[in-house]
């Protein structure tokens, strides 16, 4: 349930929406994405969102533009001219200069830009930083190395002047908003990275001012041989090592919302409009269902509908991730985005706005990548005692150094506690699990892999028993003729064209089947007289001057045809083969008969080796008679076939087999699936079937075939070692680094850290868990998908 963010827990009244409402089940589909949807947020923190751009005021990273953020009229969008930049307007229209539509332009300081402008600002607090801290630190660090120190030529009390004012504008300019943030975390009550970072940098900064300008404030346990140590150069190191690792961590991050981007920018932005015989071109959001569309050779399909008219190959490549075109004729659905290549032909629009699949997969995708992992409670937890543990163990470290540490302690006490301070990075194990799910739902998206959310994505990758529906799921879900055996001395082309004569005028599933056969063999129908049909039993009517029957055996003996016992055979053993047998007759005798199946789809018997290959337990569950599914269920290989049920048994079937603690997903299409979609622990729909199949599921596979659960499976465990691997190095990172910085090394071996190496390092580790989850951009999917960078 989404819920809003003025009422947390209570699911939003049938209102207008807020701007504040995430994403609201009761916003209109076709303004889903507009005023639902806030324009920044949080990609570690859920329900933290804004409509301005800023820092997120409980982790203080930087907020997220949201992808599927789009403006509704006359709230800041605005539309302009490709041709004529001075034309702006708050709605869609046409230029009153030439004419052509207005496109939507995206405010520049609230797109992509922002992100942009993000990175160039880092950039140059970067480049201006490192150019001020390298000679504070060569003056610092001149002292180590008598036979090149500065102090011959340049007194101690010159230089500590000159690195207090290299150093102040690299603390205070630079790595202001590392302060703004730590002030921020503490008044929300949310530390964070930037706590440590601010508490630590601030410390030796302000320890090393105030030893300049007011020297005489310390005693004595704070000088080496009469001079108060300075810390200018680790202030200034460190504020540059976390604004590289914020630079670095911001060019990782806007790669991570690049499959969203992809999708949003594979959407036609006109299309052609029939209206009384003229055709315009008009801007996408305002098509309305049942319009006819005109859709030539090379054009991208403006909207999901239906060929009126006309044929062509359909490269859907982008939405299912197969490369093969699809032909696509009269009668059959297209999706919006995919490109037309060989013929033109008109469509009528069925779905708009919010309710078509491009829009549904963006959706589907930006609230998977929010969502949160099962596997992220336990990152949650650490990370809520995390920053006050630091900060103990630093307070900790200071005393023990200032009491037992050797001369001058107070300075050891205070490099010693900068330096747990700042090597202890909350915000890799932050990072860990939604950077990963934020790439690994992107990628599946590219290969037709729609992931509802975290939570079956993380579980998908456990699951070692499939239940699968029959219909439409490992068969096409289309009848076809797939058997013709003549009686002896007839012609098996004559019976056919009486069979679709007769079933012409009938939309039956199986009459559909008959007539198609004969049309795509190009057979003459002849011509039908005294049609008559009877319900549960066949037609009939007269066809070249003799009575003509088609239908059941039953139906035939009931008009004294005579059927052979060999045709009787030939029957049974098409039953055998999980067919529909049709009898056609002429006169008293019978013709022969025609086998309709619904064939497995081609992809079926592989996609169920693959599954086998898994070790996963395959169960078909059917509302067909046994004969029918043991005979598909015996030709796949299937584990174990019910048949017979109804959406009730279903659910139970699930429950029976979850009570056996086995981790259970379901797949199937119709609207008979749905209830055990939503009872299994992943409910996985085909993209072909019915919407409420693919509300209920969890993972939705849009070319529709068993090969995507495989693939499904693939990218879950793919993402699941991903995040272990991430949360994996951010606990070992700090459970070594903060004991080192510490100084429990110092007893055995005299090694101290240095507060400059413990900036490095804690900078290193947040990009390192973004690079490593950057990496499932390029996994290698098994079966035909390509791989897509």
């Amino acid at each position: 349930m989404k819920t809003c963010c003025d009422h947390p827990g209570k699911k939003p009244e049938p209102v207008e929406p807020k701007p504040c409402c995430l994403v609201a089940d009761h916003v209109d589909p076709e303004k889903r994405g507009t005023l639902a949807v806030s324009k920044f947020f949080c990609p570690m923190c859920p329900g933290v969102t804004s409509d301005l751009p800023g820092d997120c005021p409980k982790c203080g990273m930087a907020l997220e533009h949201n992808p599927v953020w789009r403006p509704a009229q006359g709230t800041g969008a605005v539309y302009t001219c490709p041709m004529h930049p001075g034309i702006a307007q708050d709605h869609s229209g046409d230029c009153p200069i030439c004419g052509m539509p207005l496109e939507l332009k995206m405010p520049i300081d609230e797109s992509d830009d922002h992100q942009a402008h993000e990175i160039r600002s880092l950039s140059q607090k970067f480049r201006i930083g490192i150019a001020l801290t390298l000679p504070a630190f060569l003056l610092a660090m001149s002292g180590m190395f008598p036979s090149w120190s500065l102090h011959d030529f340049l007194p101690r009390s010159v230089s500590k002047w000159i690195e207090f004012a290299l150093a102040t504008p690299v603390v205070l300019w630079a790595g202001w908003g590392f302060f703004a943030k730590a002030w921020r975390s503490l008044v929300n009550r949310s530390p964070n990275m930037f706590t440590l970072i601010g508490v630590g940098v601030g410390a030796a900064y302000l320890f090393s001012a105030v030893a300049v300008i007011a020297p005489g404030l310390f005693p004595d346990s704070f000088r080496s041989h009469g001079e108060i140590g300075l810390y200018f150069e680790a202030a200034a190191v460190i504020t540059v090592l976390v604004l590289l690792g914020q630079l670095l961590e911001a060019k990782a991050r806007s790669r991570t919302g690049q499959a969203i981007q992809a999708l949003l920018g594979l959407a036609a932005k006109t299309a052609h409009r029939l209206r009384d015989n003229q055709e315009e071109e008009v801007p996408i959001d305002q098509l309305q269902i049942g319009d006819i569309l005109r859709v030539r050779p090379g054009e991208k399909i403006p909207i999901d509908g239906v060929v009126t008219a006309g044929r062509s190959n359909i490269d859907e490549s982008m939405i299912t991730g197969e490369p093969m075109p699809v032909a696509k004729a009269e009668g059959d659905t297209v999706i919006g985005a995919t490109v037309n290549q060989t013929g033109a032909f008109l469509m009528r629009a069925e779905k708009v706005g919010g309710d078509t699949l491009l829009s549904r997969i963006v959706h589907m995708v930006n609230e998977a990548q929010r969502s949160r992992a099962p596997i992220q409670k336990l990152a949650d937890t650490v990370a809520g005692y995390f920053v006050p543990a630091v900060v103990l163990i630093a307070l900790v470290t200071f005393v023990i150094w200032a009491v037992w540490g050797p001369d001058p302690a107070f300075a050891f006490a205070l490099v010693n506690a900068v330096a747990v301070l700042i090597i202890a990075c909350p915000c890799a194990l932050g990072l860990a699990t939604p950077m990963s799910i934020m790439v690994g739902v992107g990628r599946a998206a590219q290969a037709g892999i729609l992931i509802k959310n975290a939570e079956a994505l993380e579980t998908a990758g456990r699951v070692d028993t499939l239940i699968t529906d029959k219909t439409g799921t490992l068969t096409a879900g289309k009848p076809h003729l797939t058997s013709r055996i003549a009686a002896k001395g007839e012609d098996a082309d004559r019976m056919l064209a009486f069979a679709a004569a007769l079933e012409v005028g009938s939309e039956h599933p199986l009459a559909r089947a008959i007539v198609d056969e004969a049309r795509d063999k190009g057979l003459s129908l002849p011509e039908v007289f005294d049609f008559e049909s009877t319900t549960g039993g066949g037609v009939s009517g007269r066809i070249e001057g003799t009575r003509a029957l088609v239908g059941k055996a039953d139906f035939l003996r009931d008009h004294t045809v005579s059927i052979t016992d060999e045709l009787t055979s030939e029957a049974a053993r098409l039953e055998g083969m999980a067919q529909t047998v049709v009898w056609v007759a002429s006169g008293d005798r019978a013709l022969g008969l025609l086998g309709i199946s619904d064939p497995i789809k081609e992809s079926t018997p592989s996609a169920i080796a693959a599954l086998h290959h898994r070790g996963i337990r395959i169960i078909m569950a059917t509302g067909d008679n046994q004969r029918t599914a043991e005979a598909v269920g015996s030709t796949l290989g299937i584990d174990e076939v019910r048949a017979g049920l109804s959406p009730e048994d279903k659910i139970l079937l699930v429950r029976e087999l979850k009570s056996q603690g086995r981790i259970v997903a379901m797949a199937g299409d119709g609207i008979n699936d749905a209830p055990a979609l939503a009872e299994a622990h992943v409910g996985i729909a085909m993209g072909t079937g019915t919407d409420v199949a693919i509300e209920s599921a969890g993972i939705t596979l849009v070319k529709g075939d068993l090969a995507g659960i495989g693939r499904a499976l693939e990218i879950s465990r793919a993402v699941m070692r991903n995040i272990r691997q991430n949360l994996f190095f951010a606990f070992v990172y700090n459970a070594l680094g903060i004991p080192v910085a510490a100084g429990v090394l110092y007893p055995l071996t005299g090694t101290l850290l240095s507060p400059i190496i413990a900036g490095a390092a804690m900078s290193l580790s947040s990009v390192s868990v973004i690079a490593n989850a950057l990496r499932l951009r390029h996994i290698r999917l098994g079966g035909r998908e390509p791989v897509k960078s």
